[in-house]
């Protein structure tokens, strides 16, 4: 009888210690999208496209900084700056334009539209989303910490074919929602293309 109760109580546990893909992403994402805010640095490669920088993300609302431009968008509006040129284009982004300028966009991205599975690699991870329908990211892969639950890459396939976004030191920071708005005063010179 001891037995039995035994094993039934390691099969009732058993639930309890895997992790699916849904609760890793949600961990994640309650991480990344807290009130406050949160900053990392970041590569990204794909196609002719290679750069780094850093990044600042609370809610929807992202800040990119890197050697040839500056992105701002504060859920709407997307401005972005562009040194070699000192223009601003101001535009509203599609969600495929989003995502691929935006490295936590997968924070959404997941909860509708998607399968996804969970496999552990090494002290991660991997959540493997497919698309369920015709979107412009048809597959991604986003590793994840284990104990912290922090993003540190996320690959995602469209048309043009791979990108992957490689994040480090990821840490939560309060920050201001002002600085996810371009100001004009920072940037006296440049010229405002307005492309809404």
């Amino acid at each position: 009888m001891r037995k039995q109760v035994f094993i039934y109580f390691l099969f009732a546990l058993l639930p309890l210690s895997a992790q699916t893909a849904k609760q890793v992403l949600d961990k994640t994402a309650a991480l990344v999208a807290n009130k406050q805010g949160a900053r990392a640095a970041f590569s990204i490669k794909g196609g002719n496209f290679n750069t780094s920088g850093d990044f600042a993300v609370k809610g929807r609302m992202f800040r990119a900084t890197t050697p040839q431009a500056t992105i701002w968008f504060d859920g709407k509006t997307q401005w972005t700056y562009v040194k070699g040129n000192d223009e601003v284009n101001v535009s509203n982004p599609t969600e495929s334009e989003l995502a691929s300028i935006n490295p936590y966009h997968f924070i959404y991205m997941y909860q509708n539209g998607y399968t996804s599975t969970v496999q552990k690699k090494g002290s991660s991870y991997e959540v493997h989303l497919t698309a369920t329908g015709k979107k412009s990211i048809s597959e991604a892969y986003v590793t994840v910490d284990r104990k912290t639950s922090a993003p540190s890459q996320i690959r995602f396939k469209q048309k043009s074919g791979w990108t992957t976004i490689d994040i480090r030191q990821f840490k939560t920071a309060k920050l201001s929602d002002a600085m996810f708005r371009f100001n004009s005063k920072d940037f006296p010179t440049a010229e405002v293309i307005d492309l809404r």
